[in-house]
């Protein structure tokens, strides 16, 4: 009968050949998870694209995440709670760095050229609270300060779906876009982000999906995704606009 061995410890030397998606010579890009699904973690179609867009651009790519418990965890079958269950974040963001990760509070800018934040309710649950209290959120004290350790380099920031409201927090003024700030009959499902976003003291701009927004003076970079209740396709082009920016602006 077939069986699963167990997986050897990742070498130094393949762990690092893992972490980089090109050759030498490209930006070095951080990209940031939340876990591992849309309700209580990282959107995987958004992480996923993020990763192709980067490997298509010549960057390489180390992937975060920060040590701490879920907000909670959601049984995606039912999209509901999961009763007495509990998961790492860093653990689960794992799942889609293919076990290579490091924990968040190691991110140092004077390391990598940019940042990018995917998507997923994990950006407003684990990263932050905003799931649960909007403009009066609190970000987690690690993004927090990776946010402001990037903007203070000057160095790129990109963010896309629910994410920019980390960045409408920590960055005042900043200027964002999660797209429309009607919900149009439902394509817009999440449209009232956009008060929240002015609320915190940013500038929203409406985007279509495929577009994204570039806040020039503070070099932060965003797009709708799935903000945006339409073909997979669609997201995927948009967060490659999002992309395409930040790897501009790190002048790699």
């Amino acid at each position: 009968m077939f069986a699963l061995r167990p997986l050897a410890p990742v070498r130094p030397q393949l762990a690092r050949w893992l972490r980089t998606s090109a050759g030498v010579g490209g930006a070095k890009v951080a990209v940031v998870l939340s876990g591992c699904g849309v309700y209580d973690g990282t959107e995987i179609h958004e992480a996923s694209a993020v990763l192709v867009h980067l490997s298509r651009g010549g960057a390489e790519v180390q992937m975060f995440a920060p040590d701490v418990a879920q907000m909670h965890v959601i049984d995606h079958s039912k999209g509901q709670p999961a009763e007495k269950e509990s998961r790492n974040v860093l653990s689960e963001s794992a799942r889609i760095a293919r076990g290579n990760i490091t924990a968040l509070a190691e991110l140092s800018p004077s390391d990598h050229d940019a940042v990018i934040f995917p998507g997923g309710f994990g950006a407003a649950k684990n990263l932050s609270t905003f799931a649960v209290d909007g403009k009066d959120c609190v970000v987690n004290k690690e993004v927090e300060r990776v946010l402001k350790d990037f903007h203070k380099a000057g160095k790129p920031i990109g963010l896309c779906c629910i994410s920019p409201v980390l960045a409408a927090k920590v960055l005042p003024g900043v200027e964002v876009t999660v797209g429309h700030e009607e919900e149009e009959g439902g394509k817009w499902p999440y449209a009232g982000t956009a008060q929240a976003i002015t609320a915190l003291g940013a500038k929203h701009h409406v985007k279509e999906v495929t577009e994204a927004h570039v806040d020039v003076k503070n070099k932060v970079v965003t797009s709708p995704a799935f903000m945006c209740d339409t073909q997979l396709h669609l997201i995927f082009d948009g967060i490659g606009a999002m992309v395409k920016d930040v790897l501009k602006l790190s002048h790699k």
